[in-house]
């Protein structure tokens, strides 16, 4: 009887053990996927592959990519984000410019914007919503903008 008790217990150790292991690093996400080629944030089963990336100015861009992460043009997609923050919302749309999606204007200033960025295939389909909170720092673990971060903390 012990010794099934303390084969048990060893099963179940081993067992946890990887998913404590991940939980205290931190890690949490699918680390096969590729990190996004601007050092955005994937919008996750979008096809082409949609990477959204806030660049210096606070503009957005949404670049798309084939399964290789070869860059491929825009075509009917469209975008709209809502940037939220202490009840105030601002609504930016987006246009095509060379083979992305461009803001036409930046996103507001804070520290933590909450975003819902409004992603259409092609017009005749609905929207997908993506949610995130835009955060102005750096991760300290992965070194990616925190809304790309890739280290799962």
């Amino acid at each position: 009887m012990k010794t099934k008790l303390i084969a048990f217990v060893l099963t179940a150790v081993f067992c946890v053990m990887p998913s404590i292991a991940g939980a205290e690093t931190g890690h949490g996400h699918d680390h096969d996927r590729a990190d996004a080629p601007k050092g955005g944030r994937w919008l996750e089963n979008t096809q082409p592959r949609a990477e959204f990336y806030v660049e210096k100015d606070n503009t957005v861009t949404v670049a798309f990519y084939d399964d290789a992460l070869k860059p491929v043009p825009a075509a009917d997609q469209s975008v709209t984000v809502v940037a939220g923050a202490d009840g105030h919302k601002t609504t930016v749309e987006f246009e095509k410019k060379g083979d992305a999606l461009v803001s036409k204007g930046p996103l507001p200033d804070g520290h933590a914007l909450n975003l819902v960025v409004q992603f259409k295939q092609t017009p005749e389909m609905k929207p997908v919503n993506f949610r995130f909170v835009l955060e102005d720092h750096v991760c300290g673990a992965c070194k990616r903008a925190e809304y790309a971060c890739t280290c799962g903390h």
